[in-house]
């Protein structure tokens, strides 16, 4: 486990979460060659099977901002990366970073980090008083018709936009970026030529176009010094597996996620 307490206050904080991927799309993905970005920085080059804490985005985001990020999919008390401080926890370490706040992006505001948020699904879009419980979260947040799940470029649209911010604000100035990546979301048909109707096949197409938008938002976060990356599902959706289809339901398909923690050095 990487040591989260010694990394804040000296560098940023990334936390990227492909929503609604699968953690098998993503290893067998990584198998065949299709996401050679991510095959690239992923520790070991391989992604870590784990257990999300929560079946739809709503739900894993709210633990995930709780401290709760996927467990490790292996018996065991897992320490954790980062953790509200309350007594009785048996997952803290002395690795983990605890925060004496209400939700981990308080907390890194509390250690000086501007705390950015760049939505993507309904729960961030600001658009209803429920899609802006969690952007309300951040010191600034963003979301556009084009960050969301019906525009084909999203996740595009996403980096450019992160890229831009990251670049604008003082290098000094130690940054909490979480981006909420909606391109593998359904409808995601639009990313399998052809296709009429999402699939796991075009599922597996949208985490390729994903992969192909994220070189410019890793150069961006090296062009400012070392980072601590997190990235990760949030869940899973099922395609018909046992009789399931979508998610917020308990079936292996949704609650098994792809997760990967390292520090990207900076250039120099």
């Amino acid at each position: 486990m990487i040591d989260a307490a010694g990394l804040v206050g000296t560098h940023d904080v990334l936390l990227l979460t492909l929503d609604t991927l699968r953690y098998d799309v993503a290893r067998d993905g990584l198998a065949a060659g299709r996401t050679p970005t991510l095959g690239g920085l992923l520790p070991g080059g391989r992604w870590e099977e784990r257990h999300t804490p929560g079946s739809f985005t709503l739900a894993a985001h709210a633990a995930f901002f709780a401290g709760f990020l996927p467990t490790p999919a292996a018996p065991g008390k897992h320490p954790r990366l980062w953790a509200l401080r309350f007594p009785g926890s048996e997952t803290t370490g002395p690795g983990t970073a605890v925060f004496a706040a209400p939700d981990v992006v308080s907390g890194f505001a509390a250690a000086g980090y501007h705390t950015v948020c760049v939505g993507g699904v309904g729960f961030f879009n600001q658009q209803t008083p429920l899609g802006r419980v969690l952007p309300g979260l951040f010191a600034e947040s963003v979301w556009r018709p084009a960050f969301g799940v019906t525009d084909p470029d999203s996740t595009a649209n996403q980096v450019r936009w992160a890229v831009g911010r990251l670049r604008e604000l003082p290098r000094d100035r130690r940054v909490f970026l979480f981006l909420n990546v909606s391109a593998i979301h359904q409808p995601n048909r639009f990313y399998l030529p052809g296709a009429a109707e999402d699939t796991i096949e075009s599922h597996a197409a949208a985490l390729e176009y994903v992969d192909r938008q994220l070189p410019p938002l890793f150069a961006a976060l090296r062009s400012r010094g070392p980072s601590l990356c997190v990235v990760c599902s949030d869940h899973g959706t099922a395609y018909g597996e046992d009789g399931y289809t979508g998610h917020r339901l308990a079936h292996p398909a949704v609650w098994t996620v792809p997760y990967a923690e390292w520090v990207l050095p900076g250039e120099g």
